[in-house]
């Protein structure tokens, strides 16, 4: 039961840094931004398909989760329950239109609803999650490939701030 509440709660901690890149300064109060702002925000999040990306990224999160650990499947209603009710779209929408209004100007956030509505912007927003699951999958392999140079420096740091024995 412990590793179902370890399990869950990794998902649930995972899910907005899937979603967005945060930088330092989304960690700040809300600053107040212009109606102008945030109705850009607004779009933007509307052209780059942000509701149904978000949606599909907790179902293959999700998926992926009973995939590896068969057991949670007798848990999933909650573990779906408890994601619809804080991130889901409803749930993030607010947070979402001030994280890219603190980060663009409401120029820069036409531009890009601009470009996501072109034909290029458009491939992008589909090709998009495969890229960033493919690049995931390249990372994780590059760790487990030499995993052992970083578990072995680490036993050697250790060793070596081992107390010394005294006799």
């Amino acid at each position: 039961m412990k590793k179902l509440l370890i399990l869950a709660t990794g998902l649930a901690l995972a899910v907005p840094a899937v979603q967005a890149q945060s930088t330092a300064s989304a960690t700040g109060t809300a600053a107040a931004i212009s109606a102008g702002q945030r109705k850009a925000a607004e779009e933007l999040l509307a052209a780059t398909d942000s509701e149904k990306n978000l949606s599909a990224t907790i179902d293959r999160m999700l998926a992926a989760q009973l995939e590896q650990n068969p057991g949670m499947k007798a848990v999933e209603p909650e573990m779906r329950a408890y994601l619809t009710k804080y991130m889901s779209w409803p749930s993030m929408k607010e947070d979402m239109v001030q994280l890219y209004a603190r980060e663009f100007t409401e120029k820069e956030l036409k531009e890009l609803t601009k470009f996501y509505q072109t034909p290029t912007g458009r491939k992008t927003i589909t090709k998009m999650p495969a890229l960033m699951a493919a690049g995931m999958e390249i990372g994780q392999k590059r760790m487990q490939e030499h995993l052992p140079e970083l578990q072995q420096a680490i036993a050697e740091k250790l060793k070596s701030q081992a107390p010394a024995k005294t006799e």
